[in-house]
């Protein structure tokens, strides 16, 4: 069925069969759930948005020509067709794409406009438009509407360890996170302790990017620490199970005790009553097993009298 001519060429119902997928793909994972849910829509709407596709017309053994239809956009479309069994699916075809640079260009930016593609499968497609195809950070920008420190910014994520790029395709951390831990991508144990803390307490993205403004202020007066600080530092990190920070400076200094609710305040509270509770149960066992000295002769004087305020005047 032909619909109407818009700047496509045309639009049909072609079989699901008939389609094969876009090797240029930028999305690499398809949740199952939504997928069902998607596929459900369609059980009862039908398909609303005609898939996008290239056609090719291919010579068959008996000396007919058939149709073969590359998917440009709309994967997650077609997965949810087949989940429920369609036969056929609307499709605009589109004759001008003639090289694969216009493939991935045109699947990166339906689902740019979609926003539903993960920051690191994005990162991935910038930069394959950059390396397969001699693209400028700015050429790449003006193809798919954006900034170019938005497109420089996308692909630094991919400086990341996998376990945090991976973290975030599984929305286990946001592309707020993974940006403000890029701030320590030279320091990467940091960086790992920092990744740990914010899926193990869900810190928020403001959080993260005040510790990690502190940690690098750390660093410029890591100098100023004596090795004796520094031990410190760790012993109460590792008591308290959150960052601590000494200020050494001039005059004194200052601790810095990061958390993040206040049940993370209540937990560092009890656990630093519990350190100073500990240490005065100790000094009260010290003191007790003293033995008193014996009585001295009366009239003679002790080496306890001489340390005695009654002693001194003025």
């Amino acid at each position: 069925m032909q619909g109407d001519t818009t700047r496509y060429d045309s639009v049909y119902w072609v079989e699901v069969e008939k389609i094969v997928p876009n090797p240029y793909q930028p999305r690499k994972e398809f949740n199952e759930d939504a997928l069902k849910a998607l596929a459900e829509s369609i059980r009862q709407y039908g398909v609303l948005q005609p898939l996008v596709v290239t056609r090719q017309d291919v010579e068959r053994s008996d000396g007919g020509l058939a149709s073969k239809y590359e998917l440009i956009a709309g994967e997650r479309r077609l997965r949810a067709s087949k989940l429920i069994g369609l036969k056929t699916v609307p499709v605009v075809i589109r004759q001008e794409v003639a090289d694969d640079r216009t493939k991935l260009e045109l699947a990166l930016i339906e689902n740019l406009q979609r926003e539903d593609l993960n920051a690191i499968d994005r990162a991935k497609s910038l930069k394959q438009l950059v390396d397969e195809f001699g693209l400028s950070h700015s050429e790449v920008a003006a193809k798919v509407g954006r900034s170019r420190e938005f497109v420089s910014n996308s692909i630094r994520l991919l400086s990341l360890p996998e376990t945090i790029q991976n973290a975030v395709v599984g929305k286990e951390l946001t592309e707020g996170h993974a940006r403000a831990l890029l701030m320590l991508v030279d320091r990467p144990q940091e960086q790992e302790t920092l990744f740990r803390e914010i899926v193990l307490k869900k810190t928020t993205v403001r959080h993260v990017e005040q510790m990690v403004r502190r940690i690098a202020q750390d660093k410029i007066r890591k100098h100023d620490k004596t090795p004796e600080l520094m031990e410190i530092e760790k012993s109460l990190t590792e008591t308290l199970g959150t960052r601590v920070l000494i200020e050494n400076r001039p005059q004194g200094g200052r601790v810095l005790i990061e958390f993040f609710s206040p049940e993370d305040l209540s937990n560092i509270v009890a656990a630093l009553a519990a350190e100073v509770g500990a240490k005065a149960e100790a000094v009260e066992e010290t003191a007790l097993e003293v033995t008193p000295e014996t009585p001295s002769p009366e009239g003679e004087k002790t080496d306890d009298g001489l340390y005695s305020v009654k002693n001194f005047s003025v």
